[in-house]
Parts: structure tokens; sequence; C-alpha cells
């Protein structure tokens, strides 16, 4: 992709110009791209610039785009064209699962000056920076929103990309390609080489966590990784990013008996209806799906389990969709991630007849989302007044002081008063109650995903702190 695109980018970045200093890496879509972004600003810190995690007025912008859903696809356009009006002579590289899918029309209609295959995202920073070396970004004139030169307290690493399924709405396959994992030796260098850096918790990420080792590189499945992680790092938190019902076995979930493997499963069901399911290409039944979330919350007691459901997809009936909300509402997930059925081009969907009316996948989606709402405060009501380990992330500062947010290893949104800095520790909490009603804020839900939040209150004994170090809980 490179052409009259790359030509573009070397005059920009011509020594007779500005240097590049501060960078935006903006990031759209999954846990995969977030570790893909990450790897990014490490190669562009290394250099000696700054690097910015949201939209703000740059040197240059890198946007990491994602093409689930043509809402994705729109959202990658804007920022590209955001980042325009930030800064009109600023480099753009576009990258990402947006650059496979919509092929080399995509420089034009966005005018990016770069557009990266997947294949290629990893030479991100070396392309930005040819055209001249980066400028030091010490002055303190030069700060800028949320640098990622602050140690981070989670990091995502990538462990296997790619997918050999076909389900008929994915644009995976075609845009990640065939699945190949990384060796376990690699995976374990980078995780150390994260605890160095003081990170408190490292998510697995991949397109199917549940094939590591397919390709015959690293082992036989996630459990080998996971062994080798456990006995080899010291990082205080191991979470995966997801898992298909189809991977959930005693062995794998017998590693849970430790205490740093985090008690969150993402596992994704998409719809309650076998029916759906068949159409779709998913290689599970509703009642295999049910088989997995009993024996995973056999073995993992206080278990959170997530999921995605596609409400709308080709050919779903009333009675189809009736069954994935009584699936929902009787699964207790943790939290509910929403999606109406995008038409992906190039998908087997795309080309199926009894597409649903639009009026009607956002009746459905209402319906599903504020199911949703009431799964997460059902989950989060069963430990109000539970003392929990909770990693704290970020503050913000309110008309009543500082006000920290973090996470429980098992997926809880909490947030708490202190002027202390608490970032990047894991401290012990009694969990109060709802946000919204004994707090000042209500965590925001991601696209498709319902809002919720915990409030909670330090605790400070040194029983309680030990067994914060120790175990999950106090």
């Amino acid at each position: 992709m490179m052409g009259t695109s790359l030509c573009r980018l070397v005059i920009l970045m011509s020594n007779e110009g500005p240097s590049i200093r501060r960078v935006a890496i903006l990031t759209l879509g999954c846990k995969l791209n977030q570790a893909d972004s990450e790897a990014i600003a490490r190669d562009l810190l290394a250099a000696g610039c700054q690097v910015m995690d949201r939209p703000a007025a740059a040197d240059a912008f890198i946007i990491n785009t994602c093409s689930v859903t043509h809402v994705a696809d729109r959202k990658a356009r804007h920022l590209a064209r955001l980042a325009r009006r930030l800064s009109p002579g600023a480099p753009v590289i576009l990258t990402g699962c947006y650059v496979e899918t919509a092929g080399p029309e995509l420089g034009a209609a966005t005018g990016a000056d770069l557009l990266l295959r997947n294949d290629e995202k990893a030479s991100a920073a070396s392309r930005l920076l040819a055209g001249g070396p980066a400028r030091p970004s010490g002055d303190p004139g030069d700060a800028c929103p949320r640098p990622a030169t602050c140690p981070r307290t989670r990091a995502f690493v990538r462990v296997q990309e790619g997918c050999n399924d076909v389900c008929a709405f994915c644009v995976v396959p075609r845009t990640r390609g065939r699945e190949r994992s990384v060796p376990v030796d690699e995976v374990v260098s980078a995780v150390q080489d994260r605890e160095k850096e003081g990170v408190q918790e490292v998510v697995l990420t991949g397109s199917q966590l549940g094939a590591y080792g397919s390709n015959g590189a690293a082992g036989s499945g996630p459990k080998v990784l996971l062994q080798a992680l456990l006995a080899e790092t010291a990082v205080p938190r191991l979470r995966l990013s997801s898992l298909q019902p189809q991977d959930i076995t005693p062995e794998l979930l017998s590693l849970w008996e430790d205490p740093r493997l985090c008690r969150h499963l993402h596992l994704a069901l998409q719809s309650g209806s076998d029916a759906v399911l068949a159409r779709m290409r998913r290689r599970y039944t509703a009642q295999d799906f049910w088989r997995a979330l009993a024996l995973a919350r056999a073995h993992v007691p206080d278990l959170a389990i997530t999921t995605d459901v596609i409400a709308g997809f080709p050919g779903e009936s009333e009675a189809d969709f009736e069954k994935t909300y009584a699936f929902c509402r009787g699964a207790g997930f943790a939290r509910l991630h929403v999606f109406p059925y995008s038409r992906r081009p190039g998908t087997g969907a795309a080309r199926m007849g009894n597409q649903v009316p639009e009026p009607v996948k956002r009746t459905r989606t209402r319906r599903l989302l504020a199911l949703a709402q009431g799964l997460r405060a059902d989950y989060e009501a069963l430990f109000c007044g539970r003392v929990m380990p909770v990693l704290w992330e970020r503050t913000r500062t309110t008309g009543e002081g500082p006000i920290w947010e973090g996470l429980t290893d098992n997926y809880l949104r909490v947030f708490t008063r202190s002027d202390a800095d608490l970032r990047n520790r894991i401290l012990p909490v009694r969990l109060a109650g709802p946000a919204g009603s004994t707090g000042p804020l209500l965590s925001a839900g991601g696209p498709g995903e319902a809002k919720g939040g915990l409030w909670g209150d330090l605790v400070r004994t040194q029983r309680a702190l030990r067994a914060c170090l120790t175990g999950r809980q106090g």
C-alpha cells in the first residue's frame, strides 16, 4: 500500500519541515488492536517521541482501525477527518482491519497519507520517522493528554492472530489471515518485559485464543502457555481476552486455582437460537454454551462471564430473538455487549436473504441493552459488602476531590475517593453499592454495553493488605 501515498508522506516528513515529536495513536476495536498500538507506542517512545492515546494537536497521527461493523468504519473516517482539523499539516497513517476491507481507495476517501495493512502494522513507527529524526519530547510546555510515557497499569500482549473458522458474519479471517501463534518463550519474554516496567496486569490477546499453538509454533492450547507464564513470570494478574465455549475444559480451568489468573472469561454467544447459530456457522449449540457456563462456574467461584450478542442476524425470527433474550437472562452474564447485525461485504451473511429490517434490529438491540443493564447490576450486587482487591488505573478531578477508578480481577469497575496516589496499586476495597447511587460517577459502558460500576472504600487493615497480596479477597 505504498505508491503515491508513501511519496506524499516522505514529502511531508522531509527534513525541511518540522520533525516528529508528538504522535497521537488512536485505536478502535478489539484488544488485539490495543496490543498492536501499544507495540507501536513503545517503538515511538524508544525513538524519543511523546505518544498520546486520544485526539489532540500532534505532529503525526496513527489510526489503528476496526471493521467489525459499518459503525467502526464510520468511526475510522471520523478520526481521520478530526486529525486533519486538529493538525492540518501532520501526516496521517491508517492501519488495521478497515484498511484490509476498504482497500487502496480508503486513502482518497479519508485523506490519509499512508495505508498499512495488518501485516505491515509493525513498521508504522519506522515508516513515520523515515523522513527525519524525532525531536526530544521533554520540553515543559509540551505536555499533552494522557502521554504513553506514563507507566500503564495494564498491558495487552498479542499471543495469537488469525482465525481458520468462517463464521458467516465475520471479516476476521479476511483481515487477520490464518491462525498463527507467538512461541511460548517469546510471550514469556514479552510479559517479563512488561513486568519490569511495573505493569500490574497483562491481558493476553488473540483472534482465537483457544487455537493457541495450532500452527505448531508454540505447543498445544492455551493451557501450555498459561502454565509457562505462571511458572516463569511474577506479574500479579494475568487475564485472557476471550475464548470459545468449546475451549472450556476441566484441565484448563484447573489453572484458576492460582489467584494470579483473573476470574473473568469472555465467551461470545452471538445467539441463543440453534437455528441462527447454524446459519452463523458457529461451532456450538445453545446447550453446548450452557454446559460451558456451568463447567466454568463450578471450577472458578465468583467468575465473571461476559459475552457478545448480535441482534437481527439475517433470518432471525421473533422466536429466535426471544430464545436469545431468554438465554441471556438465564445465563446471568456479568456484562452483555450488544451489536445490531452489520452487513459486511465479502461475508456469507451479506449474501443471505431475509435480511432483518433496520427498525426491527433497533428494537431488538434496545431490549437487549435494557437486559444488559439489569444483568450487570445483578452481578455487581452479589459483591456489595465484600472486600476485593482493586487495581487502580486512573483518576478524575471533581468538585468533591479526586475520584479513582479501577478493576477487580473479576471485572468489576470500582470508584473511590482518595487524595493519595493510588495509580498502579492493587489495594483492598470494601464494595459499598452502585456508583450511580452512592457516588458521583456512573461508569460509562463501551459501544453496545450497559453502564455500571460500584462505589468502594479503601480498607487499611494489615490483614486485608496481606490478603490482597496473596489472594483474591481480604
